[in-house]
């Protein structure tokens, strides 16, 4: 028997940490599952049981409880007084907005594993062009060279970054596995990952890709 039990109030939402955690890896453990497919729906769940098994496939009820423990515990999930619809709107529209909240100076770019870019915020047309083939470049090196950094480092990050003197990042590179697609995001400076705008982009991106 559990010893939690599930006060059936409020409504599911990941916290920035977990629209992170959700799309940082092609790892599967129970909280990335429960989270993607939260990014599956068009409005934040209203959190019971019901949902929450409609959500992931558990062995047990008392699984789903220890599950939901775990997320809040660790900043993955929030329970939140008033649903959240995703931003319901072209891609083209919304991404430039999103992006320039995630970065200390508003620079910032979307890139697909093409090299190319979807969206720029604060990059010159050309500049955001070579930026969005160097990420794939390095994601490339990064998928090739792996086996050293995981096995040999324990280094499990997959983001990558060019630091000054003091060992600040000047420009970084974090990829986005969303379904079966891989994005790169491009921040000069110090990103800003922790704000509502990147669970916004998460939502967006996983609603029109994850199924892809």
């Amino acid at each position: 028997m559990s010893k939690y039990t599930l006060a059936e109030s409020g409504f599911l939402y990941p916290t920035p940490a977990g629209a992170y955690h959700a799309v940082s890896s092609l790892e599967s453990d129970r909280s990335q599952g429960l989270l993607r497919a939260l990014f599956q729906c068009r409005e934040s769940p209203l959190l019971t049981l019901e949902n929450l098994q409609n959500l992931i496939a558990l062995d047990h009820d008392s699984h789903y409880l220890e599950l939901l423990h775990h997320c809040e515990k660790v900043g993955l999930l929030q329970n939140i007084e008033t649903a959240q619809s995703f931003p319901d709107k072209p891609l083209e529209e919304i991404l430039p907005g999103l992006l320039n909240k995630i970065s200390v100076n508003g620079k910032v770019l979307l890139a697909d594993d093409q090299g190319f870019y979807l969206a720029s915020s604060g990059f010159p047309h050309e500049v955001a062009e070579e930026l969005s083939a160097l990420s794939v470049e390095i994601a490339n090196v990064h998928q090739r060279r792996s086996g050293v950094l995981v096995n040999n480092l324990g280094i499990t990050s997959q983001a990558w970054s060019i630091v000054n003197s003091a060992g600040n990042s000047q420009i970084g590179f974090w990829p986005l596995f969303i379904g079966h697609n891989r994005f790169l995001i491009v921040v000069s400076g110090v990103p800003h990952f922790n704000q509502p705008e990147f669970v916004s982009l998460v939502w967006a991106l996983s609603i029109r890709y994850a199924k892809s």
